[in-house]
């Protein structure tokens, strides 16, 4: 009898096992191909599950099965069940979606990435996750090495859980919740973004904020450092010179990054004053002058300079750090016809009604402003958009009917240089056919008027060009000699909405339904610049008077508006402040405010080197503000729009703008500083039963100088021109 037991299955190595049951005559149970994937081996059980009936355990494993790979092993469908690697994928997730949203809320979201990664990083520390901690740190650190290098090196020591609890900047952050004020569409935006991945790293996200973080809400910004909201706060005190008390954002005592501290701090370098005149220009000019000193024999009036002095104090102009270079902004080289307008432009500014104390207007110690208006009959309603040239003598209209009608102001035939046409009898209009669509908008190329004396030898300064936009997404440039289309500029994706010249000429401006501002030059067939960065349609522009920044105003939920360097295409000022539809905007001669319209007939003025609100004029009732136009001075503005009136405003602030005009009123359950349209001395009418009620009285703010009311007439444009007189178009819609 042998000693030792024989080896089962259990014992010793398998190959006795296996001997053993052979000779038992047990038989193994067959092993699963190699080759058989683990989709197949399911399906196989849960047929036989099926066979025998056993539904609740086939469905079990159903559902079991489908959160599994091909390889057998769990998909993971939250982000927790991936360990640490979660804070990096939640990470990348944010930033992301920070990239490609849109540049209107990114200054906002920026603030975003660095408190994630700071909570990010200690919580992976305090769970002693110490090696995927320093490659977090590793991956994400040299993005905020810029702003945050300092606390960079401190978080880089913290290797420990204690540390965490000891060192004084950590257990800042984390004893204190970082605050971040967002507005509120962009925060829904980021919360419904971080819901709907919620497995890809949102829900760490949400964590991060919840527990770390406080968002205030803000009604509308601050979206940048020119925010409305923050130079409200700074005129109202509550923010010092480099300070961000105002925005309560990051943690006190900890620093939040140069951008931040310098949000209320609106010092770009801007360059408002005139652009330099070209040298050669300036000394025909200068000769031209005296010659006309020259032969002008008689004695000057009283308070009237001459040519040549009224050149050297107010037009000449060189070059100095308030103005762009001339080599910043190529122009074609003066001609002949250069020199004489600018001449011209210099008896204008010498002769000129001068407004130079609105105040004493107001009162009736100096003459009011005289309006001349020209009203459309039987439009039906056609016509889009009014335009005077600027030598006073020509108006187009823009039509529904995607045509343009240009009349001579004072009924003269309109000439033309076509031999065939020459025969044709005259007419004081043309009409200009195109356009596949609606014209949004006219522009003149710039003139003046010529002088008296001028003979065939003098060069024409009247309108040789015009510019027009339209629903079918280009601009077309016609030629006022010819009367045709010249060339068809194409870019813009949808309708264009409009178009203007710049001061100079040879520029123009556009911007339309893409959200995009773009800048032409008159030989070029693509733009040269485009500006991007409103959120919806842009709808208004206007351009500097030196030509080196463009102004854009944008519609519908982003209210808007934007001053743009020509030089490098970048967005310098951001104001924000309507609550409605922008509708006008307008730069002053001196170039150094901006007026801007809505449509609910408000019109706020901004100062544009410091980038804050002037005033805010109220007086026109809704529907629109369709025009703005500054006087020679910038003492006065005037306005017209859906209302019907011609509107004559006070650009200057008033020593007391709770001051109370005879037969005025201050409004009660409004604003201090506003008067009731209807307000006097006259006894209110008594109620009587069944009387329809009034609508809500207009508020008029004291600024206002006058008002000139049409009857059943839209106010389309208001337009000053260089002898301070203003010509207005309407068109009658009984």
């Amino acid at each position: 009898m042998s000693s030792h037991q024989p080896q089962g299955p259990g014992n010793g190595p398998p190959s006795a096992g296996m001997s053993i049951q052979h000779q038992q005559g047990i038989q193994p149970p067959p092993q699963p191909s190699q080759s058989m994937s683990q989709q197949n081996l399911n399906q196989i059980v849960i047929e036989y599950l099926v066979k025998k009936g056993y539904m609740r355990t086939e469905q079990t494993l159903r559902q079991e099965s489908a959160h599994l790979d091909k390889d057998g092993r769990p998909i993971h469908n939250h982000i927790e069940e991936l360990g640490n690697i979660k804070y990096t994928r939640g990470y990348k997730l944010l930033c992301g979606w920070i990239d490609q949203n849109l540049d209107l809320y990114k200054f906002e979201l920026n603030r975003l990435p660095w408190p994630i990664f700071v909570y990010s990083y200690l919580d992976l520390i305090i769970t002693d996750a110490v090696d995927d901690g320093e490659s977090f740190f590793r991956e994400f650190s040299p993005e905020f090495e810029k702003l945050h290098a300092d606390e960079l090196r401190v978080f880089e020591t913290i290797k420990l859980r204690s540390q965490v609890f000891e060192n004084s900047t950590a257990k800042l952050y984390r004893n204190t919740k970082y605050l971040l004020p967002l507005n509120k569409n962009v925060y829904f935006n980021l919360l419904t973004f971080l819901e709907s991945n919620a497995n890809s790293g949102g829900t760490v996200i949400i964590y991060l904020l919840q527990t770390y973080c406080e968002v205030r809400e803000t009604e509308r910004g601050p979206m940048d450092q020119y925010s409305f909201e923050a130079i409200i706060n700074q005129a109202r005190g509550l923010g010092s010179e480099g300070d961000d008390a105002g925005l309560q954002e990051g943690i006190p005592g900890a620093f939040t990054g140069v951008t931040n501290k310098d949000i209320m701090d609106n010092t770009a370098a801007l360059k408002l004053g005139p652009m330099a005149m070209d040298p050669d220009l300036a000394s025909d000019v200068r000769a031209e002058l005296e010659e006309e000193d020259r032969l002008n024999t008689a004695p000057l009036p009283e308070g009237k300079s001459s040519l040549v002095d009224e050149f050297d104090r107010n037009i000449k102009r060189e070059d100095s750090a308030d103005g762009p270079s001339r080599t910043e902004i190529p122009y074609p080289a003066s001609r002949a016809r250069d020199v004489i307008m600018e001449v011209q432009k210099i008896k204008e500014n010498r002769d000129r009604f001068r407004i130079d104390n609105a105040t004493e207007m107001k009162t009736g110690i100096a003459p009011g402003v005289s309006i001349c208006m020209f009203t459309f009959h039987n439009t039906l309603d056609s016509i889009t958009c009014v335009q005077f040239s600027d030598d006073n003598n020509l108006v187009a209209v823009g039509t529904q009917e995607s045509y343009i009608r240009v009349w001579n102001l004072h009924g003269d035939p309109l000439p033309t240089k076509v031999r065939s046409a020459l025969n044709d009898p005259p007419a004081s209009s043309r009409r200009l056919i195109g356009h596949s669509g609606p014209v949004y908008e006219v522009s003149f190329s710039p003139s003046i008027e010529g002088p008296a004396n001028a003979d065939e030898n003098t060069p024409a300064t009247n309108p040789r060009l015009l510019l027009s936009c339209s629903a079918d997404g280009t601009i077309r440039l016609w030629s006022l000699e010819t009367w045709t289309c010249l060339v068809v500029y194409k870019g813009h994706e949808g309708p264009v909405w409009q178009v203007k010249w710049g001061p100079f000429g040879h520029y123009f401006a556009t911007c339309g339904w893409d959200r995009t501002v773009r800048v032409w030059a008159q030989d070029h067939i693509s733009c040269v610049r485009m500006m991007v960065g409103h959120d919806t349609s842009v709808n208004q522009i206007a351009w500097h008077p030196n030509g080196a920044y463009v102004f854009s105003a944008s519609d519908q939920a982003d209210k808007s508006i934007r001053m743009w360097s020509f030089v490098s295409g970048e967005c310098v000022r951001v104001f924000t402040g309507h609550t409605d539809t922008l509708s006008a905007l307008e730069c002053s001669p001196n170039g150094r405010i901006l007026a801007s319209a809505d449509q609910s007939g408000t019109i706020f003025l901004w100062d544009l080197e410091h980038g804050k609100q002037i005033k805010r004029c109220r007086g026109h009732h809704k529907g629109g503000i369709w025009s703005l136009s500054f006087s020679i001075e910038t003492s006065v503005l005037c306005s017209g729009g859906a209302d019907g009136t011609v509107r004559v405003w006070d650009v200057a602030v008033p020593a007391d703008p709770h001051k109370v005009d005879r037969n005025e009123a201050v409004a009660t359950g409004g604003q201090a500083d506003a008067t009731r349209i209807n307000a006097g001395n006259q006894p209110a009418a008594p109620a009587t039963v069944g009387a329809k009620k009034k609508g809500k009285d207009t508020m008029i703010t004291p600024d206002q100088i006058s008002a000139f009311p049409t009857k059943k007439s839209p106010v389309y444009k208001v337009k000053f021109t260089r002898m301070n007189l203003v010509v207005a178009g309407s068109c009658f819609l009984p």
